[in-house]
């Protein structure tokens, strides 16, 4: 049980606004073993950090990412979406997920991996997100450690995986029991789920024995991981 990876879902996004420095930071005050962001890129190629296509949801500017710069997010938000470089400061020597939600092609995956490496941070990031994004991402950088993201009981095709090599499947938690998880690690791939909120979700998941679990909630997961340890 104490293997289990404790990931935080874009922070704490219940106690502080998601994908945000302080989200970042609440996350790392609770002990979380990593941190999962959310990256697209600016329209002048800076990555950022947010999770939609635009800042409606967020900050209540109804206005595309793909057509603002950096500059003109940092304005419309008050400085409230950082930057990857500054989000990796933060979250410096501590592991962190970047899920590429928007990032279609190898050029923009090599702006985000160039990014990682000129802050010194490769041994500690690793990639998340379907096969299109993940197909930049290895194209982008051969050493990249790979989260590929499956949404269905199919398993994914022997060829995609031999192109991707993914070091985790990671599965919506929902799709998740013993006899999926039996299929990964006898397949040689580490378990990573997303995003169970709720105590009996997170316990079912660590009594199946996923290797990871990303969750909008990590206080609660770290506390059931601590108390399934004790017992142990």
């Amino acid at each position: 049980m104490q293997n289990v990876t404790a990931v935080a879902h874009r922070g704490t996004p219940y106690r502080v606004r998601e994908n945000t420095l302080d989200s970042l930071r609440s996350a790392l005050r609770l002990g979380t073993d990593a941190v999962e962001i959310d990256v697209r890129l600016a329209k002048d190629g800076v990555p950022v950090l947010l999770h939609d296509e635009t800042l409606k949801r967020l900050w209540e500017h109804d206005r595309p990412l793909n057509a603002l710069s950096a500059a003109e997010v940092r304005g419309l938000t008050a400085g409230g979406v950082p930057t990857l470089e500054e989000a990796l400061a933060v979250c410096d020597g501590s592991r962190v997920m970047l899920d590429l939600p928007g990032t279609p092609d190898v050029r923009a995956a090599r702006r985000i991996v160039g990014v990682v490496r000129e802050c010194g941070a490769q041994d500690r990031v690793y990639y998340c997100a379907g096969a299109r994004e993940m197909l930049a991402v290895r194209a982008a950088d051969p050493a990249a450690e790979i989260a590929l993201t499956w949404t269905t009981l199919a398993p994914p095709r022997p060829a995609l995986l031999d192109a991707i090599r993914p070091h985790w499947l990671n599965y919506r938690f929902g799709l998740v029991d013993h006899a999926l998880a039996e299929r990964v690690h006898h397949d040689g791939y580490l378990l990573s789920v997303w995003t169970p909120d709720t105590r009996r979700s997170m316990r079912r998941l660590l009594d199946i024995g996923v290797d990871s679990i990303t969750t909008n909630r990590v206080e609660v997961l770290l506390g059931l991981r601590t108390a399934q340890a004790d017992k142990a």
